[in-house]
């Protein structure tokens, strides 16, 4: 069995890129609704298609998700998860794993707990890349470095506002890939795709030749297929997702997000 620890975010990209494929991205909330559900979906996204998995922490002012996502981190924390718990299930589950796996979480639980030592953690437990959507620019130096020691990579965001000279930086210091945010606001369920993620796209790759991920509104196959289809070297799908998890028994939303999940990938792989 290939074990996560062969595959580092930035490797993963590259090796898809290399073969002219586009990334599959699934975000799930851990602890929705339970830990042991978590670990079966990570399992079960890992083999229908999924290159990486983001996961995501549970946290209480999430600024960055939206009510799918939200609702699913309430319901978490309200059943008690927390990081330590979320690292232990992901310790025993990543050796299963051929995915890298993308911890996503905000700023303040890991100031709180030390940045060094959040990173030791999360790297014993088998993670390999790590999303922090209110990190501040400025700041990103003293993460990066505490990242480097453990192995971990952290991939940087742009927004459609974000400034030309900006985009510039933290194209220059993002690592595995650059998160490209395809709306001004939260995540959520979109019917359509902004044409303008097109236009970003373009600009992100006159500025770097890093791959480009596109997350935030993708919910359907066909818009997975069009951000594909605009340059994007891979496709982030959230609160599609999570929602399908969340709905009816854990067996039924673990079912639903394998066929889920094997129709994003067949879309983006024609």
């Amino acid at each position: 069995m290939v074990s996560v620890s062969d595959y580092s975010v930035s490797g993963c990209m590259d090796a898809l890129r290399d073969r002219g494929q586009c990334a599959l991205i699934p975000f799930i909330t851990a602890g929705d609704p339970d830990l042991e559900t978590t670990a079966k979906a990570l399992q079960i996204l890992d083999r229908n298609g999924a290159d990486l998995i983001e996961l995501g922490v549970p946290y209480s002012d999430p600024l960055a998700d939206g009510p799918v996502i939200q609702a699913a981190a309430t319901r978490a924390l309200q059943k008690g998860t927390r990081l330590d718990p979320v690292l232990e299930m992901l310790k025993q589950v990543s050796p299963t794993l051929k995915s890298p796996i993308i911890l996503f979480t905000y700023y303040n639980p890991i100031l709180n707990r030390g940045i060094e030592p959040f990173f030791q953690q999360i790297a014993e437990a088998g993670a390999k890349g790590l999303v922090v959507p209110d990190l501040p620019l400025e700041e990103v130096e003293g993460v990066l470095a505490a990242a480097k020691s453990t192995g971990i990579e952290v991939t940087l965001l742009v927004a459609p506002t974000t400034p030309k000279e900006r985009i510039e930086t933290i194209a220059h210091r993002s690592q595995g890939f650059i998160y490209l945010v395809s709306v001004t606001g939260v995540t959520g369920i979109r019917t359509e795709i902004e044409t303008r993620v097109q236009s970003l796209l373009t600009d992100l790759h006159s500025v770097t030749d890093k791959p480009i991920g596109v997350g935030f509104g993708i919910s359907q196959p066909g818009q997975a297929k069009q951000v594909m289809e605009w340059g994007a070297d891979a496709v982030i799908v959230g609160s599609a997702f999570v929602k399908r998890l969340a709905d009816g028994s854990p067996e039924q939303g673990l079912q639903a997000i394998e066929t889920f999940c094997r129709s994003l990938k067949a879309a983006i792989s024609q």
